[in-house]
């Protein structure tokens, strides 16, 4: 029966927009619960190579007014809907938590093994986020990849940021999308 009900929360996942997400978010006892799953990843090496960033109240508007600044540092020509947006990314869902890949290069763990490890967290994140009644959403967008976030959010050499993780409560139902057919994806492999 255990097995069941882990198969039917897979089966159930589904991301919940973050302009979807409001009040209340996860109180700071029932984020550590979710983030005690979350860790339970495959870490070839016992490496932990992975860390969190928690964005949270006035901090998330501090980071959409970088954003927008720094969206117009990128493109001076950006279109004042398109800085609204980045200034707005961070605002709607209570709680943001950017999960950051510490990447070791030269360890005999490749640091794709490394990365994948901290996707799976953001993975096993958003399970626990909704395992735990909350809706949540695994975004990148170029703030991801970019420098100066990277220098604001103080990230050290060999950090990156592999996704935020949207976390709060859905506003409204979040209707299934369609899946992908797993017999459409599977092919054996024969010598």
């Amino acid at each position: 029966m255990r097995t069941l009900s882990a198969l039917q929360a897979l089966d159930q996942r589904r991301s919940v927009p973050s302009m979807q997400l409001g009040e209340p978010g996860p109180d700071e006892p029932t984020l550590l619960r979710m983030l005690e799953s979350a860790v339970r990843v495959p870490d070839h090496g016992k490496l932990v190579p992975f860390r969190f960033l928690r964005i949270a109240g006035t901090a998330r508007q501090v980071l959409g007014e970088f954003l927008a600044r720094r969206a117009l540092q990128r493109d001076p020509d950006a279109p004042p809907h398109a800085v609204e947006k980045d200034r707005q990314r961070f605002s709607h869902a209570p709680l943001v938590v950017a999960v950051v890949a510490r990447l070791q290069s030269g360890h005999k763990v490749p640091e794709q093994e490394q990365l994948l490890t901290a996707g799976c967290v953001c993975f096993a994140l958003l399970q626990a986020a909704q395992a735990m009644g909350f809706g949540a959403q695994w975004l990148t967008a170029w703030m991801a990849y970019d420098t100066g976030v990277a220098r604001i959010l103080g990230l050290a050499d060999g950090e990156r940021i592999v996704g935020f993780v949207h976390v709060g409560t859905p506003l409204q139902a979040v209707p299934e999308r369609d899946r992908p057919d797993p017999r459409a994806l599977l092919s054996d492999w024969n010598p």
